[in-house]
């Protein structure tokens, strides 16, 4: 349960970050080298993200990639 809720909350966040960088998941996941059903999988919460695939999200949404885990971290707490 408290892996899943984790999982949502990533999911919400990755899904408003890219949103707010005017990104569809397709757009995304080309600028970040994945596949878009990837994005989708993590967007819907069921896979989590390796810190690799992190710091490849960051950059196309215009964050750092300190700043995208430093968003991550506060929805997520501690």
């Amino acid at each position: 349960m408290w892996r899943m809720t984790r999982r949502r909350t990533f999911a919400k966040c990755l899904s408003e970050c890219r949103q707010a960088a005017c990104l569809s998941q397709e757009q995304l996941a080309d600028k970040a080298g994945l596949r878009r059903t990837c994005i989708s999988q993590l967007e819907r919460g069921l896979k989590g993200p390796a810190l690799e695939v992190l710091a490849a999200l960051a950059e196309p949404m215009d964050m750092s990639f300190k700043s995208f885990w430093a968003q991550l971290a506060r929805r997520l707490g501690p």
